[in-house]
């Protein structure tokens, strides 16, 4: 007998289940459906992304009931579709305008005009809700494509809390080798604002080839860095340019708003909301408090135009000829704007603005990730500089 029972082979639990497995599939039975929805839904949750969960849904009832309850989704607005021909034109002579007026002021109206409105006219549809409108979130299906709003694909979904939703591109168009970036907070209007942009990006590396000296900042600056803005700044359009920065920012930043309204406005279970573009140009942020601010103070909006109003603003601007930061990357002209409300603005010290660290301005050592954060920390030991803007 015992020999008998030696020759039994080793049972284990693995074993166990797989061989039940394959009798209740003999028998018909649908193992996923021995989960508990609880297992499921955190399974959706870990999936996020809102095409993906529109495949779920269609898989079964119970998928459909449970894929509608998740938390935390992401939207990738994959293109933009138009039948105005006119648009692409315009667009294109919009960059070519562009490219040609960098340190031209005198140009300024145009580029707002052609190379901002027209993409905020496109966000604008991208956003909407409403079905007449061409521009679309296009999301593919086998071998058809079903063109849809993040507004309409939403509108199943009913208890979000973490909504991310990113664009195709940013809005913004700049020269090849131009860094601009920006991250801006909202509640009904705007919290904060930061800019961060370099006239050009360059290697530590082949800069110091180039030059023959492992410290090439003396021969690209031409004159002594000392922490101070250079005269040539205010001379050769450098000031100019970064007013061009900053106001197409938010301009773009408060169109994004703007156009979040009807999605802020349909799901109240929303505890953060992140729009951003897959270029990484400028991120919307809005936090729990925010949203409900957004959602008891209706958006004031910039008279006939599609973006919320712009009240007074306070800056600071950090500006260095060149900065070097520790991956190795150089920022030529690299400079920091950090952006608040006039109202929110606390009352200076004799003197004015001053050097170093501001504790009115802690947003801006968060508002990138690095290597960004380390040129954003390093601009704020510099000297600041004071600018305000009227209300637009």
């Amino acid at each position: 007998m015992s020999g008998v029972v030696a020759d039994l082979p080793e049972l284990r639990i693995g074993d166990g289940l797989a061989a039940s497995a394959l009798v209740e599939e003999d028998q018909g039975m649908d193992l996923f459906d021995r989960l508990p929805d609880s297992i499921i839904l955190v399974i959706f949750n870990q999936i996020s992304d809102v095409k993906a969960l529109g495949r779920c849904c269609v898989v079964s009832r119970r998928f459909f009931s449970l894929a509608t309850l998740v938390d935390n989704v992401s939207v990738r607005v994959d293109c933009v579709i138009s039948d105005d021909t006119s648009t692409s034109s315009s667009s294109a002579g919009s960059s070519a305008a562009a490219g040609k007026t960098r340190n031209v002021f005198s140009h300024f109206a145009r580029i707002v005009l052609c190379g901002i409105v027209r993409p905020i006219h496109a966000l604008g549809q991208i956003l909407s809700s409403s079905t007449t409108k061409r521009l679309s979130y296009a999301e593919s299906s086998f071998s058809e494509v079903s063109h849809h709003s993040p507004s309409e694909v939403l509108k199943k979904f009913k208890e979000i809390r973490r909504l991310r939703i990113e664009l195709p591109a940013g809005e913004l168009g700049v020269d090849d080798g131009v860094l601009l970036k920006w991250k801006a907070e909202f509640g009904s209007t705007i919290h904060s604002c930061v800019i961060l942009g370099a006239s050009s990006v360059l290697s530590s590396s082949s800069l110091s080839a180039k030059f023959g000296n492992p410290n090439p900042a003396p021969d690209l600056c031409g004159e002594e860095d000392n922490a101070s803005i250079p005269e040539s700044f205010y001379t050769s359009g450098g000031l100019k340019l970064r007013v061009l920065w900053t106001i197409s920012s938010l301009i773009a930043a408060s169109a994004r708003h703007y156009l979040l309204q009807p999605i802020v406005s349909d799901h109240e279970t929303l505890e953060f909301l992140d729009l951003t573009d897959v270029d990484g140009q400028g991120v919307l942020s809005m936090n729990r408090h925010q949203l409900q601010e957004l959602t008891v103070r209706p958006v004031s909006a910039s008279g006939s135009s599609q973006r919320t109003l712009m009240p007074a603003l306070s800056m600071r601007l950090w500006y260095a000829p060149l900065l070097e930061i520790p991956c190795g990357m150089v920022l030529k002209g690299a400079t920091l704007v950090a952006i608040q409300p006039s109202e929110e603005r606390p009352r200076e010290t004799a003197g004015g603005c001053a050097s170093g660290k501001s504790s009115d301005f802690s947003c801006v050592l968060n508002a990138f990730e690095e290597p960004y954060s380390s040129a954003a920390r390093m601009l704020t030991e510099r000297r600041s500089y004071c600018l305000e803007m009227n209300s637009f």
